[in-house]
């Protein structure tokens, strides 16, 4: 598309690449108790331990939530003390969060597992960080691009389902946060070395106070920005984290017999951890799709059509009682049009606070993250009073009609009042 090539001589590309492996190593992190839920139920049942449905939904959910809150300060920082320092900070806490889970390994007990949950969040809030980093450098005409080449670093939680439960399945599922440990401390340092805030010529800084906070939160767009992003980010976050319990519990079968028949496969956990990478992939690489595509169309337009999809195919799930290829097929479609939803929103968030895209991003992110949280908890709810998910999925595509309503109510003033002099298309 033409505006990756527009990016060819504009900004700062080593920033631009850091941004994303830090955001990549970040989700990775962020992420990682998903793949290896079944393995660290397991774990925790040989010591006595069962973890009912809602107990799994907080393990899980908590480190979206932790980080979702923690984009705020995150944000906040990135404008105090700048975006490569507030990086820095934030991912040495995640590397100390990794050691206590890999160290503790077989003797870790569920509360020391919702500290690891707790500490993993900085890396969730990486986003409020990488994002307006690579941003900073560009001009408002490839914000939708450059934004969403960062946000595609949430590919990492792909890397985390292809490859974490068969290292879980060799070396026990604490080696997979040493592994995890080592690949943070390696991405820390590289990011130390190239990545830069951008100069003042390009971008100046505005410290802000907590009443800056405040004011934006007066805005009624900041809120209708966060219920897009909780619906699109949380809608991808949430079902990338959930992934691996949704199938394991509902297509164990299928998946053991298509790893016997075709992987060589005996393992159903890592089989699962396959099928979970390819739905998930498709939203983590089209997310810088889905920001051009927003350049192109305009990031109203392309969000009619990205949460028109989800919703359809969320209903169709829900109450489908589909087989398990076909199933596999409209989780990919869902995941996918999140995907480009995500990078459609961001398409539009620069263009109305772009003096303002520090404290925005991590505003907006922790909506995302809350999104994210609710969907998790709706899921695990749905599936110890029902033993299903049919409600969770239907209470979600309600939430994507809410959102679709929300954009016919603003379409039109935005695009007649600040998306006039926005410098891209609304």
């Amino acid at each position: 598309m033409a505006s990756f090539k527009e990016l060819k001589g504009k900004g700062h590309f080593p920033t631009l690449f850091m941004a994303f492996l830090y955001f990549d190593m970040s989700f990775m992190v962020w992420t990682m108790l998903g793949p290896l839920s079944t393995e660290i139920s397991e774990s925790l049942a040989k010591h006595g331990f069962i973890m009912t449905p809602s107990q799994k939904a907080t393990l899980l959910s908590l480190p979206i939530l932790s980080g979702a809150i923690l984009r705020i300060l995150l944000g906040f920082l990135v404008d105090k003390i700048g975006a490569k320092k507030t990086a820095l900070i934030a991912q040495a806490i995640v590397i100390a969060a990794l050691l206590l889970a890999y160290f503790q390994g077989e003797n870790i007990t569920y509360g020391q597992l919702l500290l690891v949950a707790l500490g993993l969040g900085f890396a969730g809030a990486s986003f409020a960080v990488a994002l307006p980093q690579a941003g900073q450098w560009y001009p408002p005409n490839l914000q939708g691009v450059v934004l969403g080449i960062a946000g595609a670093g949430n590919i990492g939680v792909v890397l985390d389902f292809l490859f974490a439960p068969k290292i879980a399945e060799y070396w026990g599922w604490q080696s997979v946060f040493g592994v995890g440990a080592v690949a943070a401390i390696i991405v820390w340092i590289a990011y130390l070395f190239l990545a830069k805030d951008a100069p003042k010529e390009v971008y100046t800084p505005r410290p802000k106070k907590v009443s800056d906070y405040l004011k934006l939160l007066k805005d009624k767009d900041t809120w209708w920005f966060n219920l897009f992003y909780a619906v699109s980010f949380g809608g991808f976050v949430g079902f990338a984290n959930y992934m691996k319990v949704y199938l394991m519990n509902t297509y164990q079968v299928d998946m053991a017999e298509f790893g016997r028949a075709f992987l060589n496969e005996d393992n159903v956990k890592v089989v699962a951890g396959y099928f979970g990478a390819l739905t998930i992939f498709a939203g983590a690489v089209l997310r810088p799709v889905g920001g051009a595509i927003a350049d192109k169309l305009g990031g109203v337009k392309s969000l009619y059509i990205f949460f028109g999809a989800v919703a359809a195919l969320a209903v169709v799930i829900a109450v489908g009682h589909l087989p398990f290829y076909a199933a596999i097929t409209v989780l990919f479609l869902i995941m996918a049009n999140l995907g480009m939803a995500n990078g459609a929103v961001f398409q539009l968030v620069p263009q109305r606070f772009g003096k303002d895209i520090g404290i925005m991003t991590g505003i907006i992110g922790c909506a995302g993250g809350l999104g994210g949280t609710a969907l998790i908890k709706t899921l695990g709810w749905s599936k110890e009073v029902f033993n299903g998910y049919t409600a969770g999925f239907l209470i979600f595509a309600g939430v994507v009609l809410v959102a679709i309503i929300g954009i016919s109510m603003v379409k039109t003033r935005w695009r007649t009042t600040w998306g006039v002099n926005a410098g891209g298309k609304i």
